[in-house]
């Protein structure tokens, strides 16, 4: 069968064919295997990516968006004059990709594999799927990017057997998962990530530091550089970003470089000691997360078949010095690291009964939800572990607090939205003010998180403790006016649902997690007094609250605790208003 697998990154993306019962092989776009992401907005409002891109956006930056994948909570850009969704910019990318397969092919190809950040929830994954509907392809499957990367270094036959540490540093993000091996597959057994780590990061911090040694000589110059107005303005940093982006590459394997400078600023001669100066502490702490995460897949790193480094700037030779110190083992790459994903995508086996390609934090969703339409859709698999040493269970009720990856959160909120409104029934608007004495019946009045004054006293402290965001699209499903989610470290988050009461939702609750584990109480803090409903099922825990006075409720959703009381603690204790 035609394989086309694409590795579509945030600065960069790879397409592996395999066809007329070869090996896979890399496809060629623009004389290179790897194709920028980038698009550019033409006059016609036809969207062109790749290097025709950049060579267009030397006329008019601002039609041009170099790092789309990057922005895909946004919903769209802005190119030039108009709002472009993401999802079209998403699929002139992957449709380009797929024209230069079905033109070696001579036909579209039968099967289309593309990767996503294991972090990446249902909303994300959602997105990605339209997408290559909108480039119309047929027959496609996601796969998570680590386990793509652990199934081609498996593939290559020198380390087998055992799991496999994944450290991948990309354009925007930077993930770090184990993936346990069996015979039938691979599956995530732990994962990680920092949504603020990536090489354009890197560029910036390099940026800075250049900022610093020549701003001094205009100013003014340096800011219009920074905050472009005009079109030259424009031209001039996009060739400045370039420059830094070529400066930091050569420093992997050059002591020092030169970045050229526009007038009035002389060139600025940079060393690799200065890079990596900037960028220690940042790779430092990657370095750290990947040692917690091994050790919440219960190893240690000494019992993993290899670390692997996966992504462009794992060439930089400080990032191997760090991860050898910090885990004792040294990591392994190849000539080409930013191609191991998209060649391991070819080795993920998919359509069997034991498919563990889905991560191991996926929550269940109810046996009731129809499935989706679309045929290319890749069903979920329940996760079915490899024999090997589990992590103890830790006594401490609370979730132990770690660096969360948002998408991860939001999509665990959306599943489980998704999952209470299977049996919800509303209850008829004329019961809405009847015991309320306040407005939630208007959402005019929003913070910064997305609070309105009649959530904000429900969330009490939780909000000066941790990230909150809007997220009105997660509430959607149980017909919210406002919707906000917290996360409390990965797999805990807390979503908070304007317009929604307790006694709405707490048939499905029990629904969820089982009549028979549910547990109620009643709760008293920040001038407010309400009830709770708390129980754990096989695949998540969740305490769902709300107070008296107002059409309002919270939703703390926990992948770590398997207990209701160490739900009910960690709720009395973190979540409720005090």
């Amino acid at each position: 069968m035609d394989v086309l697998a694409i590795d579509f990154g945030t600065s960069s993306t790879v397409g592996v064919l395999s066809a007329f019962g070869r090996g896979p092989r890399a496809i060629e776009v623009d004389g290179s295997v790897t194709m920028s992401s980038a698009v550019f907005r033409g006059d016609d409002g036809l969207l062109v990516v790749g290097q025709d891109a950049e060579r267009r956006a030397r006329l008019d930056p601002s039609r041009f968006e170099p790092n789309p994948k990057r922005r895909i909570d946004e919903g769209a850009l802005k190119l030039g004059d108009a709002e472009v969704p993401v999802v079209d910019a998403f699929a002139a990318i992957l449709r380009r990709m797929g024209e230069e397969a079905e033109r070696q092919l001579g036909r579209p190809p039968a099967q289309i594999r593309v990767s996503h950040p294991a972090g990446w929830g249902a909303d994300r994954q959602d997105v990605l799927r339209a997408a290559a509907a909108a480039a119309r392809f047929a027959d496609v499957r996601l796969i998570p990017e680590p386990v793509a990367a652990a199934a081609h270094y498996a593939s290559l036959g020198s380390r087998t057997g055992g799991p496999i540490g994944v450290y991948d540093l990309g354009a925007g993000t930077f993930d770090c998962a184990v993936v346990g091996i069996t015979r039938q597959g691979f599956t995530v057994l732990a994962e990680d990530g920092l949504p603020d780590l990536g090489s354009l990061d890197i560029d910036q911090a390099l940026l800075v530091h250049i900022g610093r040694a020549v701003s001094h000589a205009d100013p003014a110059q340096w800011q219009r550089l920074l905050r472009p107005q005009t079109t030259a303005d424009r031209r001039t940093r996009r060739a400045l970003l370039q420059d830094v982006r070529d400066a930091k590459e050569s420093l992997s394997r050059h002591a020092q470089t030169h970045v050229p400078m526009a007038e009035p600023f002389g060139d600025v001669l940079v060393s690799r000691d200065e890079l990596e100066a900037l960028v220690r502490p940042s790779l430092l702490r990657s370095a750290e997360l990947l040692a917690a995460t091994i050790r919440r897949a219960g190893l240690t790193p000494a019992q993993l078949s290899g670390v692997y480094l996966v992504g462009g700037p794992s060439r930089m030779p400080l990032l191997a010095t760090l991860l050898g110190r910090q885990l004792g083992v040294a990591p392994t790459t190849q000539d080409q690291p930013e191609t191991a994903v998209a060649f391991g995508l070819h080795h993920v086996p998919l359509g069997g009964a034991t498919d563990l390609t889905v991560p191991a934090f996926a929550p269940v969703r109810p046996p009731v939800t129809p499935p989706r339409p679309q045929p290319w859709q890749q069903p979920a698999r329940p996760y079915a572990p490899p024999p090997q040493s589990q992590p103890q269970s830790r006594p401490d009720p609370q979730p132990e607090p770690r660096k969360k990856n948002k998408a991860l959160l939001i999509g665990l909120a959306v599943l489980v939205v998704v999952a209470i409104t299977v049996t919800v029934v509303l209850l008829a608007t004329e019961s809405e003010s009847a015991q309320s004495t306040v407005d939630c019946t208007t959402t005019a009045q929003r913070d910064r998180a997305g609070f309105t004054p009649c959530t904000r006293p429900l969330a009490g402290t939780v909000p000066d403790r941790t990230t909150c965001r809007p997220a009105d699209s997660v509430g959607k499903p149980v017909h919210a006016q406002a919707t906000v989610t917290c996360g409390f470290g990965k797999g805990n988050v807390v979503s908070y649902y304007q317009g929604v009461t307790v006694e709405e939702i707490e048939a499905s609750t029990k629904l969820q997690v089982g009549a028979g584990n549910i547990e109620q109480g009643s709760w008293t803090g920040g001038g407010l007094r309400g009830r709770y409903i708390a129980g754990a099922g096989s695949f998540s825990g969740i305490v769902l609250f709300g107070s008296d006075d107002r059409r309002a409720a919270g939703l703390y959703t926990s992948l770590d605790t398997r207990r209701t009381a160490d739900l009910i603690a960690f709720f009395t204790s973190q979540v409720k208003p005090s």
